[in-house]
């Protein structure tokens, strides 16, 4: 018994460890985003001032404007191309959807400098100069991939034969495709979506070697920020304590109303 609850401890001790790693840092600007200091471990009064230079400033708005922007128009694109290539391979013969699965996870497991590199350089030898064409079509590509992911098991797990009944039943495939299969594969969708989110909002690399000049997402500006090194950098930097509690804020409320959904739901199915 005196085993088995030291293994209970250990097990909740690991847990705890590794959440306070992963949640601490996000904690910490929480704490100081309402502290009227904009140097970490220095001593302040309580204060908005930050979410009044986040929300006061245009320069940072417009940025995060551009962000959020971008972020949901690759992630819708991304989420139409690559749900319509995982079905494309879903229903290919067997030797040709191995080898578009294997074509299709290589900006996966390729280094993103890689990437990167690849699209600038294509994009030169076309003639297309860096635009929001360039940065959109950049985004899309570490995107897609993620998004074919996320909708392949749904389609591996669908009830195939659902869609051959309406066939017989004298549906279009256009039809039993919008009406029997994307409900049955709808979960993965939605998930290859929301991951194609995050992964635009936080890219940095592919951002700078695809956009135009003078266009900035949090990323670029947070790094050039940064590198200049100067007072007015600090007093821009600490209002984005303020905007990464935001994002907290919004995110586990989203899971939670997620969560809370996904309970009202199976327990109506009892």
């Amino acid at each position: 018994m005196n085993k088995q609850l030291a293994v209970k401890c250990l097990k909740a001790a690991f847990i705890g460890l590794v959440l306070l790693l992963l949640y601490a840092p996000i904690l910490l600007l929480a704490v100081y985003s309402f502290i009227g200091t904009d140097i970490i471990g220095t001593a302040g009064a309580f204060s908005w001032e930050h979410y009044r230079k986040l929300f006061g400033d245009p320069v940072i708005l417009g940025m995060i404007g551009n962000t959020l922007l971008l972020a949901f128009l690759a992630a819708l694109l991304s989420t139409v191309l690559g749900t319509l290539g995982a079905l494309g391979m879903f229903y290919s013969k067997k030797r040709v959807k191995t080898v578009l699965h294997g074509v299709s996870q290589i900006p996966v497991i390729n280094a993103e400098i890689v990437t990167a590199l690849a699209l600038a350089i294509t994009f030169v030898a076309v003639g297309l100069g860096k635009s929001y064409f360039t940065l959109l079509i950049g985004h899309m590509v570490i995107c897609t991939p993620f998004v074919v992911l996320s909708v392949m098991p749904k389609l591996k797990q669908m009830d195939n034969s659902l869609y051959e009944a309406a066939l017989d039943l004298g549906a279009s495939p256009a039809k039993a495709l919008f009406r029997i299969v994307l409900p049955q594969i709808l979960p993965g969708v939605i998930s290859g979506f929301m991951l194609a989110v995050t992964l635009s909002l936080d890219d940095y690399i592919v951002t700078m070697y695809t956009r135009p000049n003078g266009f900035e997402t949090i990323s670029t500006y947070v790094y050039n920020a940064t590198m200049r090194g100067n007072a007015h950098t600090a007093e821009t930097l600490s209002s984005f304590w303020a905007l990464t509690t935001v994002i907290f804020l919004l995110i586990v409320i989203f899971v939670a109303v997620a969560n809370l959904s996904s309970l009202r739901k199976k327990e109506a199915k009892k």
